[in-house]
């Protein structure tokens, strides 16, 4: 028999305006608090129009990113290219260095998420990838009531198309009200859910959360089976990110996340010398 995975706590994501192009932002998972979250390192919510995230540098870190409104346009100096509208996930490998933009197209406002996943120590130097994963072509696993498009790792027996270094189970799901299914997770993954509209109730204790809230997973015990439930009180839409923990040393700044100051200093020496 699987267990049914509690939540560890539940808080609201605080957004504000900064102004210009970056028209509104919050963190869902705030940077810093890396055993906690490990193996994910932030993830932001954003508003913005063009010219907000013009060309920057990426190493040792995956990013995922899910529109939720708008066309996002990307590019970068490795050949990945595309136009992601909502729905959409683009999951890119910055590994050993990559430099990219991501612009909304002329005039539009763009609504997305984008979480960084870290890389472990021994692939931090990887070759850059990129993985563009259009919404009509996401695997989705249909229950009465319920879609839930798979991006990564399985739901119900469907699998995502996404290939991540770090084993991750990350779904966008969409109940009715009055609906009921699980999610199976195996029971050392950390993770957790962000509720973008609608209201429910998750995991043993039912516990209850609204739109702009976000309730962390802590894992269980290794070996077991688990799994956490999730039931729609009204309409609900729900993203459910979890994923292996690294458990290794933290070294980020800005855009450069490694396991040492030295690792980071060398990225910035590269990346001004060209080398990315």
């Amino acid at each position: 028999m699987a267990i049914e995975r509690s939540v560890g706590r539940v808080f609201r994501v605080q957004h504000k305006a900064p102004g210009g192009p970056h028209v509104r932002q919050g963190f869902v998972l705030e940077p810093g608090r890396w055993a906690e979250f490990d193996p994910f390192l932030l993830m932001a919510e954003d508003w913005f129009q063009r010219g907000t995230f013009g060309d920057h540098p990426h190493r040792g870190m995956e990013t995922v990113t899910l529109v939720l409104e708008g066309r996002l346009e990307h590019r970068d100096n490795h050949g990945g290219a595309g136009v992601l509208g909502p729905g959409d996930v683009q999951w890119m490998t910055a590994g050993g260095g990559v430099v990219h933009a991501e612009e909304p197209l002329p005039g539009e406002t763009v609504h997305s998420l984008q979480l960084w996943v870290n890389l472990p120590r021994a692939e931090k130097m990887t070759p850059p990838a990129y993985q563009d994963l259009q919404r009509e072509k996401l695997p989705v696993r249909r229950e009465e009531g319920a879609k839930i498009a798979v991006i990564s790792g399985s739901s119900g027996g469907v699998r995502g198309l996404a290939r991540s270094r770090v084993p991750v189970t990350a779904i966008d799901a969409s109940l009715e009200a009055g609906t009921a299914v699980e999610q199976d997770l195996p029971a050392n993954y950390n993770g957790f859910l962000y509720v973008l509209s609608g209201s429910g109730r998750f995991g043993r204790d039912r516990t209850r959360a609204e739109a702009g809230e976000v309730l962390l997973l802590p894992p269980v015990q290794a070996g077991q089976r688990a799994r956490c439930g999730l039931e729609a009180q009204e309409a609900l839409r729900v993203v459910l990110f979890a994923g292996q923990p690294l458990r290794e040393p933290v070294a980020a700044y800005g855009p450069f996340v490694m396991t040492t100051q030295e690792e980071i200093e060398q990225a910035f020496l590269d990346y001004r010398s060209g080398k990315f």
